[in-house]
């Protein structure tokens, strides 16, 4: 992870000497103690290091928590050295919030931060994207995380104690998929009217669905209907399993895509969203314009289900039940195995299903019906795993939200502050809104966020281990 961290500074190092910004010396000191830090590591006796390839659950619960902590701090030094933030809290926070793709900013000009910083931020969104996918597909199912098993990817002959030939055999895999859309949405971009530049950085933070702009008022500042048309559709496939599309793309057979039941979900309740935003906005403003509003709803309605947050519009200003279905498409989320944070369709989909079973039950007591996905059936380990995860999850909301409370944000702005937070989404309501940025938070609240950011992206269970006893004992 150390060589991984060094790597990670080497573009936008080099974006920062072509653009000749004077920030991009920043980037050379943390790579250079990486690097130093890396190949200390490599000269350890073999006794004092384990194998990668007999890596087990407990120290891929470790690797996974420091791995993703040792490249936020590494950033973290590299934004504070370029000067353009105020603090080191708010350092840690921007690479936090770039690597679990939440795409929150302190930044009150963002057009003003110099190039290599610009380009790191979009970097980082596409660097933990992939981490991500990597992470949902072939790390978590294995240890068991939240009921995580029931998204795993098919690895025949592969040793389910061992997680390092499913991370290889999957990273090669996803590989493919995620530069090439990539590079298809710069292409677009492009031709639809944006710089190379700002084409590259926005293709990066969509296929992540991260949300971090070169722009002050993100999407919106293009004005453009095919860019967001050409945004939209990136976003609605980002939060879409890329397992799956890989399988689509490698068979060239959508069946299994429009056949999957988490999909379907996926696209009745954006569908849903979208209806119902545009309905309410016309009938109650800000639009009086059938397309307008469409054309907004449509944008605000994926952005925030993928936990994108890209913007084309203050949806803080939008009626109440309009904000009102906005939130609960944070608490959603995209697909499993996607980049999208959230509490993933799926785990909805099966808490749903479940609560409709204890209802059949109460008429008929001696009912046995397992329940179902598609044409599988979940396991009552599963089931219980997500369920736990579920009340794990509302939990730690709670708790984050009396802490930025506690801080002195008002009741809104703390809670929203929470869920975008521990979401992934980006922008929240009040003080923390679409149109404002964090810059508001106090120095603990960034760090208490930051923490929720780690917590969310790690599915909660892969950092709280951590903190019990149990984990540390051995045997």
């Amino acid at each position: 992870m150390l060589w991984f961290a060094a790597g990670a500074q080497i573009m936008p190092l080099l974006v920062g000497l072509i653009s000749s910004d004077g920030a991009w010396w920043a980037f050379a000191p943390p790579g250079a103690c990486a690097v130093l830090a890396a190949a200390g590591f490599v000269r350890l006796p073999a006794a004092m290091t384990t194998p990668l390839d007999s890596l087990r659950r407990r120290e891929g619960f470790l690797a996974v928590v420091l791995g993703w902590l040792i490249i936020v701090f590494i950033t973290a030094v590299s934004y504070r050295l370029s000067g353009a933030f105020e603090s080191f809290a708010e350092c840690f926070f921007e690479s936090m919030s770039g690597y679990t793709t939440m795409g929150a900013t302190v930044a009150n000009d963002i057009e003003a931060l110099p190039t290599s910083v610009l380009f790191m931020r979009s970097q980082s969104h596409w660097i933990g994207g992939m981490g991500i996918i990597v992470l949902t597909v072939a790390i978590l199912p294995e240890l068991a995380v939240g009921g995580m098993q029931l998204f795993a990817a098919e690895s025949t002959g592969l040793d389910a104690e061992k997680l390092a030939p499913r991370i290889s055999a999957t990273a090669r895999r996803l590989w493919v998929i995620y530069v090439g859309i990539t590079l298809a949405e710069t292409l677009l971009l492009v031709v639809a009217g944006m710089s190379v530049f700002d084409a590259v950085n926005h293709a990066m933070s969509t296929i992540a669905t991260g949300g971090f702009s070169t722009k002050n008022a993100s999407i919106a500042a293009y004005d453009s209907l095919a860019i967001e048309l050409i945004v939209l559709v990136f976003m609605f496939f980002a939060g879409i399993s890329f397992t799956l599309q890989f399988r689509v793309f490698v068979n060239r057979n959508a069946r299994p895509l429009l056949k999957n039941p988490e999909v379907r979900l996926y696209t009745a309740l954006t569908l849903g969203a979208i209806v119902l935003l545009t309905i309410d906005t016309l009938a109650r403003g800000p639009f009086d314009n059938l397309f307008v509003a469409l054309r907004q709803a449509s944008f605000q309605a994926v952005a925030i289900i993928t936990t994108t947050g890209f913007g084309t519009a203050d949806f803080d200003l939008w009626p109440e039940l309009s904000r009102l279905v906005l939130v609960l498409l944070m608490f959603v989320g995209g697909c499993a195995g996607s980049t999208a944070g959230g509490f993933k369709v799926v785990r909805f989909y099966v808490v749903m299903e479940y609560a409709f079973v204890q209802l059949r039950r109460l008429v008929r007591p001696r009912l046995v019906q397992p329940l179902q996905l598609g044409e599988r059936s979940i396991s009552r380990e599963t089931t219980e795993a997500i369920l736990g995860f579920f009340l794990l999850y509302f939990i730690v909301l709670v708790a984050c939200s009396l802490a930025m409370t506690a801080l002195g944000l008002d009741i809104v702005s703390g809670t929203t502050a929470s869920i975008s937070a521990l979401n992934s989404i980006g922008p929240g309501l009040g003080s923390v809104g679409a149109a404002e940025n964090f810059d508001a938070v106090p120095e603990a609240g960034l760090y208490v966020l930051s923490f929720a950011m780690l917590l969310g992206r790690l599915e909660i269970y892969t950092v709280l281990v951590l903190f019990t006893r149990h984990f540390w004992r051995r045997g």
